[in-house]
């Protein structure tokens, strides 16, 4: 599936593709130092938002696979982003998300992962899918339980000890629900 760049619609969200023209609105995102507590643990700048855009874009055309941006349905102002990416210094693969906190609480992080998971057990035909979050991110905790993930271990990723759970295409039971899958959408910006 490489080169192709597919694009979600669940219930409440469209998921589409970074590109280049996202850079303020997902900087404005990535510097609250509130959000990012969790990710990496400090506020980005607009040059490692520019590099977390182009990374994205070069794992698209490379395995089929990255982050999007997250949406409202009804707005094209981006309020998050998700998706499945390459685990630090693995071969293995992980859903990871992040949102806006005015969108915190709100169900959006479990409604766009439960996306991406489908995703990668429909359309890219994995295994499992593993993820990982700090250990006092207790929120990320819940997201990956109500996805039906499971803990496994806490083990060393992106420079931090991480809880890391996982969930195989087996247990993997979508969510009721919409999810349109749009193979070739055209360039939204």
């Amino acid at each position: 599936m490489p080169g192709t760049k597919p694009e979600i619609e669940t219930a409440r969200l469209h998921l589409r593709q970074l590109v280049p023209g996202d850079l303020e609105e997902l900087y404005l995102i990535r510097s609250d130092a509130e959000v990012m507590r969790f990710i990496t643990g400090s506020p980005s700048t607009r040059y490692g938002v520019r590099a977390r855009i182009e990374k994205h874009l070069r794992t698209w055309d490379d395995h089929g696979f990255g982050h999007w941006a997250v949406t409202l349905k009804e707005d094209p102002g981006i309020i998050g982003w998700c998706g499945l990416d390459l685990l630090d210094q693995t071969t293995e693969i992980e859903v990871g998300y992040g949102f806006a906190r005015a969108y915190w609480g709100l169900g959006f992080a479990t409604e766009s992962a439960a996306a991406s998971l489908c995703f990668g057990f429909t359309q890219l035909a994995l295994d499992r899918i593993a993820g990982v979050a700090y250990p006092e991110n207790v929120g990320s905790w819940r997201v990956m339980a109500k996805l039906g993930m499971k803990y496994v271990r806490t083990g060393f990723y992106y420079g931090k000890d991480m809880v890391y759970y996982e969930i195989s295409s087996s247990a993997f039971r979508p969510a009721t629900g919409e999810y349109s899958l749009q193979d070739n959408p055209k360039a939204t910006r």
